[in-house]
Order: C-alpha cells, then sequence, then structure tokens
C-alpha cells in the first residue's frame, strides 16, 4: 500500500492509438516533444508519464487521459 491506498500499476492503449493512425514512434515522439525512447518506455509500460506528458499524449489522440490509460491493482 503506498499512503493508505493499494499500489496500481497502469496499463496504456498508446500502441494501438498510434497504429491505429499509422504513426511511427518517432512521428509521436516528435509530437509530444520527447525522445523516441520516452515513447517506448511508455508503451512498453516501463515508465509512467508525467501528468502534463500525459494530458499532451490525451491531446495529441484526441482522447481523455482516462480513455489512454488505466489503473489496475498489483
Amino acid at each position: 500500500m503506498v499512503g493508505g491506498y493499494p499500489e496500481a500499476a497502469m496499463r496504456n492503449r498508446i500502441r494501438v492509438l498510434r497504429a491505429e493512425r499509422r504513426w511511427t514512434q518517432a512521428d509521436l515522439a516528435k509530437l509530444l516533444g520527447v525522445s523516441r525512447n520516452s515513447v517506448i518506455a511508455i508503451e512498453n509500460e516501463r515508465y509512467d508519464p508525467s501528468l502534463p506528458l500525459a494530458f499532451a499524449i490525451a491531446e495529441v489522440f484526441d482522447l481523455t487521459i482516462e480513455e489512454i490509460f488505466q489503473k489496475t491493482e498489483v
């Protein structure tokens, strides 16, 4: 537990959403102003984006954060 709450992992749909738009990882990285390695780490769920980056990702895909990221219990 963290701060009285159960630990949670974040799942995301970024790889699927990116593929639907036929964007490369480099394309998405450029749109977000981050490195391709950052996109790879987020897609592989090795890194959870900061809140400002999560909002930027949602804006790029024209979705809400909740439509992209889902919390899963650990």
